[in-house]
């Protein structure tokens, strides 16, 4: 492997549990980060979707979804909300819907996928189009490249510098704007398996950043790792060119008075309602191959032609990637059963994207000896996958 040898920077990996275990509702493993089970075999996520059908009082928490618009909706049509997203299915039901039953006035904000796919540049103008104002960031693109090929190494995710961005772009934004209110959609740790810290709070501030989303790896330690193989100068990597990929300082954020909260603490989150609502308020349109690769629906996965390799990573790491993931939300909302589940998941996780294939390695400057080197050293540090021979096997299947 090019670089420093077997070094990998994602802290997740050593606290997996060595014994697999899978949920006994959906599909999902221990293997997903921060993933809790009860002593019926439930993981946290399927406890919190019985919680949400049964126990949730939805009619007080939409009250404090009013209560907390009322506070901060401008009186002379300023904005007074940024809402962060893609133009896809589930930003742009949290857009439509602040402004049109809460009368909002969104700011929506778009951190640039690495290379647009033509479905997700054309959802992002129908969403524009159908009444909101965007500001779409756009990395310098040298150095994003350079920091994606880093990530790819030495997190096992040429996606982390999107999803640096993802999270700090709003705030930079809310910031710049003196807007007090950040809506996220959901809060991914709670609806898909992860920390339970906000389970009854709609609202986080910046310190779980790190370990929950950056994979205990901030930009600045990839950077520093970039320097060391040569791969940056130490010119490229001043604290002013990588702001952008760090939230903005705690003391502007406490001076702003920025609050960031997620849509799904106040509304019950449910992402193949979100696709309808969107087809129909602001023009969605679903993926029109069919489906997106590596999974079974067609409404996800839609904008960047990195985000493939992002599943296939996860592939390689956890044993789980996209249809995984989709199975594991359709089976808490009852639209399909554990064995239809089973049975997606086993046909398409890990069903290599081959589409964006050869984009991905120009855009990385790398070969294809290289990216399957990165992906036998990220099976290696698994605890799901067994070389055999000259083959690698799962240990583990749902």
């Amino acid at each position: 492997m090019n670089g420093i040898l077997g070094k990998t920077l994602d802290k997740q990996l050593d606290l997996l549990p060595k014994e697999i275990q899978f949920c006994a509702n959906c599909v999902v493993s221990n293997q997903r980060p921060r993933t809790g089970f009860n002593k019926d075999g439930l993981c946290s996520a399927c406890q919190w979707a019985w919680e949400k059908d049964h126990t949730v009082d939805w009619e007080a928490r939409n009250q404090e979804l009013a209560e907390l618009c009322d506070r901060h909706r401008s009186t002379d049509g300023s904005y007074d909300v940024v809402v962060p997203g893609s133009g896809g299915k589930d930003s742009g039901f949290v857009a439509h819907q602040l402004k049109y039953l809460y009368g909002m006035t969104p700011l929506c904000v778009t951190w640039s996928p690495f290379e647009y796919t033509d479905i997700g540049w054309k959802n992002l103008q129908n969403f524009i189009h159908s009444g909101f104002n965007n500001i779409l960031g756009q990395p310098d693109g040298q150095l994003h490249r350079k920091l994606s090929r880093l990530a790819l190494e030495f997190v096992g995710d040429a996606w982390q510098p999107f999803t640096y961005g993802q999270k700090g772009w709003a705030f930079h934004i809310a910031t710049k704007f003196d807007i007090k209110l950040i809506m996220y959609g959901e809060n991914g740790e709670l609806e898909y398996g992860g920390s339970e810290k906000y389970k009854h709070q709609g609202q986080e501030g910046t310190e779980e950043w790190e370990e929950e989303y950056f994979k205990g790896a901030v930009v600045d330690e990839l950077a520093k790792v970039g320097v060391e193989i040569g791969l940056l100068k130490e010119d490229e990597i001043s604290p002013k060119l990588l702001q952008l990929y760090r939230p903005p300082p705690p003391d502007d954020i406490i001076k702003t008075g920025a609050e960031m909260h997620w849509y799904s603490y106040y509304r019950k989150w449910v992402p193949e309602e979100n696709y309808y609502y969107v087809v129909n308020h602001c023009g969605f349109e679903p993926n029109p191959d069919g489906r997106s690769e590596g999974t079974y629906t067609k409404y996800v996965s839609l904008d960047d032609k990195l985000d493939g390799f992002h599943w296939f990573l996860s592939f390689m790491k956890f044993g789980m990637g996209r249809a995984s993931r989709d199975a594991q939300t359709d089976i808490r909302r009852h639209h399909i059963t554990r064995e239809e589940g089973v049975a997606l998941t086993r046909r398409y996780d890990g069903e290599f994207p081959t589409r964006h294939y050869q984009w991905f390695l120009n855009y990385l400057d790398i070969t294809d000896e290289f990216f399957w080197e990165v992906c036998d050293f990220y099976r290696s540090q698994s605890n799901v996958w067994e070389k055999k021979g000259s083959e690698w096997k799962l240990k583990y299947q749902v």
